[in-house]
């Protein structure tokens, strides 16, 4: 179930209720629990979501609680228990840090979810940037992308075919020690998130897909081009999925302040704006809708889905 690189824009959303940063969650989300993630997966699931993602901060400190909050929720445990009640929509890590841990207790985890869901995983990864969660756990902070680096090196091997996958690195080696079950597919697709230089050159080289974190329309472009011609001069001929995030949506007209931000109207008109992202080299967008309760945002993803989806291709 790869996400096609061409035809219509795919399209995925971060799931509400599992992170709650004041920069993005609703207020009905504090009261909301796991029946909520459900009914909001069952309804992806249902309309055609390519993914549902989950976020990973193992403890926010108290100086950044005020904007992070407190609340995320572990992603593999989360993702896991989704994959029991869905069928088809992928299961994404929107990011895993996985520099705060070993990279084979990470393929133990995800191997796991990929064999459980039969092979549904998407694993996007990034650096991260609480260096007191890096502290706390004995994980260096300052080398963190270096870390990273050889870590995705370490899972292609970790979540290959091979019941005694191998590796050898600077920080990491392994052999003669096996894991099972093995995930569901010969390859696991690791998309790289963030959009500072070293993301995008990360992303480049090593990814197969590039989740690009908050950057507006107008500078997408460049980093677009960027990133293909990085992959191109280190020789990588295969495709690489290029995501975006978009603005927040509403379908139709609000009767309550959504945001000056917000992109609003009919769903034709709103697919017209979102079209723009194909036309920049996107093919799957991130979609989030304001609400002011699980109802109108499972309302929300099934207008986008019966409304707009059909009208993202030209």
């Amino acid at each position: 179930m790869p996400i096609p690189l061409t035809g219509p824009l795919s399209y995925g959303m971060q799931l509400p209720v599992q992170s709650q940063s004041t920069i993005y969650a609703e207020g009905w989300e504090a009261g909301a629990g796991p029946e909520d993630l459900a009914a909001v997966a069952r309804t992806a699931d249902r309309t055609g979501f390519a993914y549902l993602a989950s976020c990973d901060h193992v403890a926010i400190p108290r100086r950044l609680a005020g904007v992070m909050g407190t609340v995320w929720y572990d992603p593999v445990a989360t993702l896991a228990f989704l994959a029991g009640i869905t069928e088809r929509v992928l299961l994404m890590s929107h990011v895993a840090v996985v520099g705060l841990r070993h990279p084979l207790a990470t393929a133990k985890q995800y191997a796991t979810l990929d064999h459980l869901s039969g092979g549904r995983l998407v694993l996007g990864v990034g650096a991260g940037h609480v260096p007191e969660e890096f502290e706390a756990l004995g994980a260096d902070f300052d080398g963190r992308g270096g870390v990273l680096d050889e870590t995705i090196d370490a899972l292609r091997a970790a979540l290959g075919p091979e019941e005694y996958p191998e590796f050898e690195g600077k920080r990491f080696s392994f052999s003669g020690l096996g894991q099972l079950p093995r995930p569901a597919r010969e390859r696991v697709p690791v998309w790289v998130g963030g959009s500072s230089p070293a993301a995008v050159r990360r992303a480049a080289v090593r990814g197969d897909g590039w989740l690009p974190q908050g950057d507006p329309r107008e500078k997408l472009p460049a980093q677009i081009a960027r990133l293909r011609r990085l992959r191109e001069e280190a020789g990588i001929e295969e495709p690489i999925v290029v995501g975006a995030i978009t603005e927040p949506l509403y379908i139709g007209e609000p009767d309550w302040p959504v945001g000056r931000r917000t992109l609003i109207g009919e769903p034709e008109a709103v697919a017209e704006s979102l079209r723009a992202y194909a036309d920049m080299g996107v093919h799957q967008i991130q979609v989030r809708f304001r609400s002011r309760s699980r109802t109108e945002l499972t309302d929300q993803m099934a207008a986008f889905a019966a409304g707009v989806a059909p009208h993202l291709d030209r």
